[in-house]
């Protein structure tokens, strides 16, 4: 299977043996060898997908079992903590500074993120504008499951509080081109904090607060990992968002 991998991309790209001998240089004994089954060196293997167009698992699906699903070699859980109250700060300040291509978050209220720094909502809006995407999730406040996760976590009816505080917080995030802002009326099982490639993730706990519950910090190695897995949810959680707008009849004063 593999040789014919190889074999069907030097079709496609036009190249002979001797020609992606010449490519890369190596003897054409070398590429009629890789023909018949024998794996290139990793250098040679990444020249040889550069030049083919294609990428080095397509071509050695064995040469990248990070690549592969249910692969256990992903490892892309690079911490795991009992409650979320224990990731340092500084990992926090970090994934919002390194950020520059995405800033995806969804759970019910994270007021916290927004006093990370005196001014996080403006370094995030900064960011939108230079091009981050940045969407942001929030339960509504007034949707009937808010009081139920409310009555869950025996917050004592200040749930829809938090989630109003926490959007108050969000200054010019809440008109800055680059940036949505969304509500959702989902029955969240975690919160995403997304930051480019790396991604923080809060599985809930029965009856437990958002800083008690257990988090995984992750990054994304493959398609197939868990941190892709989180990825998805969150695309079809943001699908069932309406734009959020700080109007009067919400109280809202961001």
């Amino acid at each position: 299977m593999t040789q014919q991998r190889l074999e069907t991309a030097m079709l496609r790209a036009g190249l002979s043996s001797a020609a992606l001998a010449a490519c890369v240089g190596v003897d054409v004994k070398t590429v009629n060898r890789w023909l018949a089954g024998r794996l290139p060196h990793r250098r040679t293997r990444l020249q040889v997908a550069e030049k083919l167009g294609e990428t080095e698992e397509s071509l050695w699906p064995a040469s990248r079992p990070d690549a592969q699903p249910g692969a256990p070699s992903t490892a892309e859980v690079l911490a795991a903590y009992a409650h979320r109250a224990e990731i340092p700060n500084d990992l926090w300040v970090s994934l919002v500074h390194k950020a520059t291509e995405r800033i995806d978050i969804i759970g019910y209220a994270y007021p916290f993120v927004f006093e990370l720094l005196p001014k996080a909502s403006e370094l995030i809006a900064a960011k939108a504008k230079s091009g981050c995407v940045v969407r942001l999730g929030f339960a509504d406040p007034d949707c009937d499951h808010v009081i139920e996760r409310d009555t869950l976590e025996q917050m004592g009816g200040t749930l829809p509080g938090r989630i109003r505080n926490a959007l108050s917080m969000l200054g010019p995030l809440a008109d800055s081109p680059g940036c949505a802002v969304g509500l959702h009326t989902t029955h969240l099982y975690n919160s995403v904090f997304r930051f480019d490639s790396e991604m923080i993730v809060t599985p809930y706990l029965f009856r437990a607060r958002g800083y008690q519950h257990t988090a995984l910090y992750l990054r994304r190695l493959s398609p197939h990992g868990i941190f892709e897995s989180f990825a998805d949810q969150f695309e079809q959680i943001w699908g069932t968002t309406t734009p959020f707008r700080t109007e009067v009849d919400h109280g809202f004063t961001a």
